[in-house]
């Protein structure tokens, strides 16, 4: 079996434990904490902005292709369904997740032990996010674009280890162990190695598709929760500063990214 696929996974996903160790922080300040949650919360808006924009993209030029040349809605509606269905189950899916292997008293619970799980949640749903990117470069290098596949790669890792900071965020200044950390990050970073190896033997553009939709629909969750918890750690202003420097930290990766596999 051709180990490309599966050394380009780890390297794109491996690097979303660069920025885990940040949870270990010891004796942080409030505002401190409103800002790294705030920070997370910025990544997470980007990456639902991105990946939601172009999923509704691909969905507008099939319709536009049906209106102006005649071609046929199959296409439009098929994607257009596998948007809803996914997004959908994202987004209910954490919601039926929480109630159900988490507990549904909120307020009922020590911060501890809420930081946690919106760490896991935010793991699950990049986790889902990853899958797709994994399944990106393994067609890629399934297509013989084996530049481009080592490029996206590249690209990708860069991105995941903002996106273990966005992990680690929430719990800074809890006590949290190396073990649950691993955790997180296999949850978040490990479907990006998985994706590599399916997509080096198996092109399924709907399938990319659905996974895209799943993630949107968990990380706009995913935000709800950071943002209540930001409004209770009541620093608004280092909120709104930490959202514009996750938000744009995420931007710059992703044109990074754009760059070098242009």
């Amino acid at each position: 079996m051709n180990q490309i696929p599966w050394v380009l996974g780890l390297l794109a996903g491996g690097t979303i434990f660069l920025g885990l160790p940040v949870a270990r922080l010891r004796n942080v300040a409030t505002k401190t904490k409103a800002f790294l949650n705030a920070v997370s919360t910025g990544i997470l808006i980007f990456l639902l902005v991105e990946i939601t924009g172009h999923l509704l993209e691909e969905i507008e030029e099939l319709i536009e292709e049906a209106l102006e040349h005649g071609a046929s809605w199959t296409g439009a509606f098929q994607l257009g369904g596998l948007f809803a269905v996914g997004f959908s189950l994202g987004l209910l899916g954490l919601v039926y997740f929480e109630r159900r292997f988490l507990g549904t008293a909120k307020n009922g619970i020590t911060p501890k032990t809420r930081a946690k799980q919106v760490a896991m949640m935010i793991a699950i749903g990049l986790g889902l996010h990853n899958l797709s990117e994994g399944l990106a470069i393994g067609q890629g290098y399934a297509s013989g674009a084996l530049h481009l596949a080592w490029l996206l790669a590249i690209g990708f890792a860069l991105h995941n280890a903002t996106e273990g900071f966005g992990i680690a965020a929430p719990l800074s200044g809890h006590e949290v162990s190396w073990k649950f950390l691993a955790l997180t990050g296999l949850i978040g970073g490990g479907p990006t190695f998985l994706g590599a190896v399916i997509g080096g033997w198996w092109v399924s553009k709907p399938t990319e598709t659905f996974c895209l939709a799943l993630a949107s629909g968990t990380i706009l969750y995913i935000v709800g929760e950071l943002l209540h918890l930001g409004r209770q750690l009541k620093e608004e202003s280092v909120v709104e500063i930490g959202l514009l420097v996750g938000f744009f930290v995420a931007m710059i990766t992703d044109f990074v990214l754009i760059g070098a596999s242009g």
